[in-house]
């Protein structure tokens, strides 16, 4: 039996869809008049939060704009209509700005909402494809998304609409994020998981074994002994010490390699007989992210972490790839 041939030119639809979403973005340029900046200002001097609504497809756009508001530095979060109706408008108050959602400026759960809103003293800033809308007509500050067709070919379901309310949530984020001066590591702090978070904020201090997990001989200890430490704590390496608690040398698994090369008596030899002198040492404050930049230059796998000349911490390139880092 012979597969029918599928004929359907899906790269056709698809190219018709990202030109209907793109010119919708594009018209955005249009919009941006006095009330985006009146919106910008209403969100930069607010003292408190700000809410976010929108419901059906708009309030996965509207969930989305409050996390990337919170995200870049401005406090905010989403409420469901639905659910404010039913106690969650508790969670706002009169310092706070509410930012809604609707294509059609219509929707009867959000329209319920206003007058309510509006006696609380609170701005309403809308985003609406209907400028003669009651959330429009009722709202503080009024940004037109309003999109030429949809790319549902029946221009019914919410696509270009959803992506230029989008757009336009993420001008407003971006504006204040320049405005406040947003950082980097203010980023960061605000995502201590993701790898940003982790290359700017993620110290050796949080990640090095410490007290009994460091390996440590002393100088005259014998290489037996060093070997049994560096097994037992298994970092591929032995921190050494001289009389004073003080690090002198390092030995690993390398040194090793070549010790036994040359056929070393290993309960006759002492370790700084074949440690490494000045062995390459960190602090407890430096950047995971920049030691690892130090140890792919230096072509070494194990670091030190010493304060006043004391050994506060060891760990090895493993720990580095477990921290995410590498």
């Amino acid at each position: 039996m012979t597969k029918e041939k599928n004929t359907f030119d899906y790269i056709t639809v698809a190219n018709r869809v990202l030109d209907i979403e793109s010119e919708a973005i594009k018209d955005l340029k249009d919009a941006l008049n006095k009330s985006f900046v009146e919106a910008c200002d209403a969100c930069a001097n607010c003292k408190g939060k700000i809410i976010v609504m929108g419901l059906g497809k708009s309030g996965y756009i509207a969930d989305k704009i409050a996390a990337t508001f919170a995200s870049t530095g401005t406090p905010a979060f989403f409420i469901h209509p639905s659910e404010a109706i039913h106690g969650d408008l508790g969670m706002i108050d009169k310092e706070d700005i509410v930012l809604i959602l609707s294509n059609s400026g219509e929707t009867e759960e959000i329209v319920s909402l206003i007058p309510i809103i509006k006696n609380m003293g609170i701005t309403i800033i809308a985003l609406t494809g209907n400028e003669e809308s009651k959330l429009s007509n009722e709202a503080s500050i009024n940004l037109n998304v309003k999109v030429k067709e949809e790319a549902c070919p029946m221009n019914l379901a919410p696509t270009a609409s959803t992506t230029a309310a989008l757009a336009m949530g993420d001008a407003i984020a971006v504006a204040l994020l320049e405005k406040k001066g947003f950082t980097k590591e203010d980023f960061a702090k605000s995502h201590p998981g993701g790898s940003l978070g982790k290359k700017l904020l993620l110290s050796l201090g949080d990640i090095m074994h410490k007290g009994d997990e460091i390996p440590i001989v002393f100088e005259k200890d014998k290489l037996a002994t060093g070997l049994i430490e560096m097994s037992e704590k298994a970092l591929g390496m032995t921190a050494v010490l001289n009389s004073h608690d003080e690090l002198v040398g390092i030995f690993t698994d390398g040194d090793l390699r070549r010790t036994l090369e040359n056929k070393v008596d290993i309960q006759n030899t002492y370790m700084q007989e074949v440690m490494k002198k000045e062995p390459y040492i960190m602090s407890a404050e430096t950047l995971a992210y920049n030691a690892v930049a130090v140890i792919q230059k230096m072509k070494i796998t194990s670091l030190i972490i010493v304060k006043d000349k004391k050994v506060i911490g060891a760990l090895n390139i493993h720990d580095l790839f477990r921290a995410g880092v590498m």
